[in-house]
Parts: structure tokens; sequence; C-alpha cells
């Protein structure tokens, strides 16, 4: 056996002419050149691959889920979409790829009927279902349409679900639009509220007066859940939208608001582009950063970057001065005729409205699908008042609180006597007894 291993120790040496060392052989021993370690070491380096940002959008209740069907046939690149709702007929004709179902046992199926706490009991009743639907998650956005039954009630569930979790939990929302016209003096309003629908069942003339004030309770809930709030009050898009566009067609613009203040973020992370962002910067400008405004600008003029710059800061939707942000996050996408002085011209004006003191990121994307336009979209963030309390302190806004809330006890007060005489539904009923 010891000569055995002696001649496997041999093999592997070479005798060589020379002096020998003590107990070596006349020639001695050198190690096999094969096995002679090289005069510099090798060093071998091993990287990780690089895994991009898991973000998934989730639509919350009829509003949401439209917005998300919006979002996926404009072609949205590396995102995950998500369908809750309630009705099970509604997420049949979701094209989401993970629709779910909440509140069975609650609702059987069926709406919530507009009701807020029928949404958040059938949320905390599958709580567990979308703890596994959001589970691996780096950023989620949670989209929903303030005022209705699902949207408003189980939307801060789920925010509160992911936030919980450590995932980067974005709100974007939109806000009814208001039955109040702009000119009309608070008598007006809750005139206009109690005639508004003449042909329609007086109970539900007071869901459409406490639609508004559902919306105004479900934006506290999710303002507490969620760690950025963007809200599209869809009022806004009035002052952008030509005056004959037909109903149907407003709402699609309200979808399409939601699409871009997604995409305005997702884009930066997902897409690599001329300037390349790492989810990281994007998670410390928005963690715990409270309400956020949305500004878009598109153009394809002559001076195309400029008028683009300009539309987003000034549009309707920022709703607050850039200058009081403490966090702006702005993405320029553009086809490949895009060139560096573009990019530069939207940064200068961008970056001269902010407050010296800000944290900013920004992102620049090549898209062909855009040849020809430069979009711009820009998100501010970390305002020192969060939505509600901005909405009461302009006047304006605390008047349109105020006829709401005498408009819906008005109408609760007819609604209650008459809805034994009119044909409603089960849930309607409930709300008045």
């Amino acid at each position: 056996m010891a000569s055995s291993s002696a001649s496997s120790s041999a093999s592997a040496l070479v005798h060589l002419p020379g002096p020998a060392p003590l107990g070596a052989p006349p020639g001695g021993w050198l190690r096999h050149p094969r096995t002679r370690r090289p005069r510099h070491a090798t060093v071998r380096c091993s990287f990780a691959p690089v895994e991009t940002a898991r973000i998934k959008v989730v639509g919350v209740g009829g509003g949401g889920n439209n917005a998300v069907n919006r979002m996926i046939g404009s072609g949205l690149q590396g995102i995950e979409f998500y369908a809750i709702n309630t009705d099970s007929q509604a997420l049949i004709n979701s094209q989401a790829q993970y629709p779910l179902q909440i509140g069975e046992q609650l609702t059987r199926g069926l709406g919530t009927g507009g009701n807020p706490n029928l949404g958040e009991q059938a949320a905390e009743e599958s709580k567990e279902a979308i703890a596994n639907a959001l589970r691996d998650s780096d950023l989620v956005f949670i989209t929903a349409g303030m005022g209705g039954g699902t949207g408003s009630g189980a939307a801060p569930v789920v925010a509160q679900i992911s936030k919980e979790a450590g995932y980067l939990t974005v709100g974007v929302v939109t806000y009814p639009f208001s039955f109040e016209g702009r000119k009309r003096s608070l008598q007006a309003s809750i005139f206009l509220c109690l005639k508004l629908v003449a042909d329609i069942w007086v109970s539900d003339i007071y869901l459409i007066c406490m639609y508004s004030l559902q919306a105004l309770e479900a934006l506290e809930k999710l303002e507490r859940s969620v760690d950025t709030l963007i809200v599209i009050p869809n009022d806004k898009l009035l002052d952008v939208a030509d005056e004959n566009m037909p109903l149907q067609d407003a709402f699609l613009l309200a979808d399409d608001v939601l699409r871009q203040g997604v995409q305005g973020i997702s884009d930066i992370i997902t897409i690599p582009g001329l300037v390349n962002v790492d989810f990281a910067d994007v998670k410390a400008v928005m963690k715990n950063s409270g309400t956020a405004m949305l500004g878009v600008g598109v153009s394809s003029s002559k001076n195309r970057a400029q008028e683009a710059a300009e539309q987003a800061t000034l549009a309707p939707l920022i709703g607050s001065s850039i200058e009081a942000a403490t966090g702006v996050v702005y993405n320029i996408t553009g086809g490949k005729d895009i060139t560096l002085q573009e990019v530069n011209k939207v940064s200068q004006i961008v970056t001269s409205l902010a407050d010296p003191s800000a944290n900013i990121i920004f992102g620049a994307v090549v898209d062909d699908r855009y040849t020809g336009e430069i979009h711009v979209t820009i998100i501010a963030t970390g305002f020192p008042q969060s939505f509600q309390k901005a909405l009461l302190a302009d006047p304006k806004g605390a008047r349109l609180v105020e006829a709401k809330e005498k408009a819906a006890s008005l109408a609760h007060k007819a609604a209650a006597a008459a809805v034994q005489q009119a044909p409603v539904s089960t849930w309607s009923r409930r709300l008045f007894t």
C-alpha cells in the first residue's frame, strides 16, 4: 500500500540533475510543471445576475380595473398586472394577468353597491390571498377610483398589506368629477344635487351626493397606508379637455393620466435608457413621501423639448408648486431622434423650478413609438400638507366640501322618506335602516 502511494507521488515529480537535498535522490525533486503555481495569482470574479425591480400594478374596483386594462393596451413593459374586485363578472372582462376576487363569502360574487364599508370588509376577508398576490414585490402601484365601494374601501387595505410587507407602495388614484359647476353658488350646488337626475330613484340621488364625501374619506385612509399618493382630480382634466368631449372620452382621459403616472415612474426603472436610474434612487425619493403631484407634457413642435417641459411644470394636475416639493422624479421619453440638447433643455427647466435642496431623480428613455415627440412626466413628492388639508385650505375646496355635506344631508332626508316607495336594491335599503 505504501509503495503504491510512493509510486503515485513519484509520478508527479521530475528528477533533475544537480546536488540533492538531504534524504532526496541524487538529482533532487521538483514538482511537475503541471502543478507549479503561477508567478502571479489569478483573480476570479463571480458576479451575481442583475435583477430588475419587480413591479406590480394592482387595479382595485371598477375604476382601477378599467385603468389596468388601459395600461395593458398601451403596452407598458416589465410590469405584472393584477385586478382586484368583489364583482366576478367584472373580473371576467379584465385583461389583467392575475385577477383576484375578494370577499366571496361577503358579497357572493356581486359588487359592493357603492358601499366602502363592504369593500373594506371584503378586502379584510381576503387578506391572505392579497398578501400572496403581492409577495416578492419591490414596487407596488395601487390604482383605483375614489368614491365607489370597492375602490374606496378595499384600496387602503391592499396598500396597508403592501407597505407592511416592506414594498415601496404608491397610490395612483382619481378623485371623482364634481357635480358642482365652477361658478355656481352654494345654494345652486345643493339644488343641482337634488335635481341632477330627476328620472332616477331618490335613493340613488343620495348615493350621488355621498360619492364625493366617500372619496375624501377614502383618500385620508389611503394616504396613511402608502409611501406616496398621487391624486388626479378629474375636474382638473376639464381644464385641458375639449369642452365638447363626450363623457366616455373624459373617463378614458382620466384612465390615460393614471397610465402616464405609472409609466413615468416604471419606465425609469425597467427600460434601459440614455440615463439609467437605479431602483434604490427612486425608492429614496418616494419612500414615506406622502402626497405627490403629477405633471405631464407632450410636444412634437420645433421647440418640443421646451414646450413639453413647460406643459408638465404648469400642468393643472401638478396642483402645487414644484418649489414646495422635497423630492422630484421626472422622466423624458422620445424616439431615436431625441438629442442630448433636448434632454438638457428639459432638465434645465425642471431643476430651475425645484428647490435647490430637493432630491431630484431623472431618467431619459428612447422609445421608437414616440419618434417625433417628446414626453415629459414629473412626479413632485414630499409636500408639507396632505392632499386633504390642501383641499380644505383652498377656499374653493372648502366651499365644495361644505356644499357636499349640506347636499348630502338634504338628500339623505329625502331618500329616507321615499325609500319605501321606490324599488331599490337590498344594499340601498341597508343604508337607511
